[in-house]
């Protein structure tokens, strides 16, 4: 059974049961394994856990490189359509991620969950912003560029949150927040909006000196 099928059935059970399995062993007998064969591919639950969001993100990256159209786009556009392709991905999941939800934004499981998704998702962002950087999308600012990567992943996690908890006919108010976010997002790092606020805030704390 490759890692990919284990996982599957990892999400599986939880739909079933509403909870993680007992014990590795319980949980290979019951998809038919040894449990020499799950610790072949993961080392515990949570490496299983970590490697669904990690897969989500990876497919939904590969299927937008394999399109011409997707090359031609803005850092900005590159940015939009990985949002809206990875919601739609995760809409496949929801019942499980709705299970999981209330580890997900706690501090502890967010590195647990996310961690292996979040350096993905950082290195892929990074890749935007240098070439939003070669194109004049995105201005290159000492000391805080290196920073950007940041912002942008906490912009997922809050994309990921409002998903979770929109109700609205086929998500239309998530597709509106992502808009809204990437829009604000790259207006901060691409125009004098930043160095405004940067100002703005030096002549605040100035003055209370």
């Amino acid at each position: 059974m490759t890692p990919r099928e284990i996982c599957a059935a990892y999400e599986q059970y939880w739909l079933e049961h509403g909870e993680p399995p007992s014990s590795v062993y319980a949980f290979a007998q019951q998809i038919g394994i040894s449990e020499r064969e799950f610790y072949e591919s993961y080392a515990s639950f949570s490496a299983v856990e970590k490697d669904f969001w990690k897969q989500l993100f990876e497919d939904t990256v590969q299927q937008l490189q394999q399109d011409e159209t997707y090359q031609q786009y803005s850092a900005r556009e590159k940015l939009l359509a990985f949002y809206y392709l990875w919601i739609q991905k995760l809409r496949d999941h929801r019942s499980y991620i709705l299970l999981q939800q209330h580890r997900l934004f706690l501090p502890a499981f967010a590195d647990h969950q996310l961690a292996t998704c979040k350096q993905a998702f950082l290195d892929y962002v990074e890749k935007l912003i240098q070439a939003g950087i070669e194109q004049r999308e995105i201005k290159n600012r000492k000391l805080l560029t290196d920073q950007y990567k940041y912002g942008f992943w906490a912009q997922l996690l809050f994309v990921l949150k409002y998903w979770i908890h929109d109700d609205s006919k086929q998500f239309e108010l998530t597709d509106a927040a992502i808009e809204k976010a990437v829009n604000l997002s790259f207006d901060l790092v691409g125009s004098h909006t930043l160095d405004r606020i940067v100002d703005f805030g030096k002549f605040l704390l100035t003055k209370k000196a």
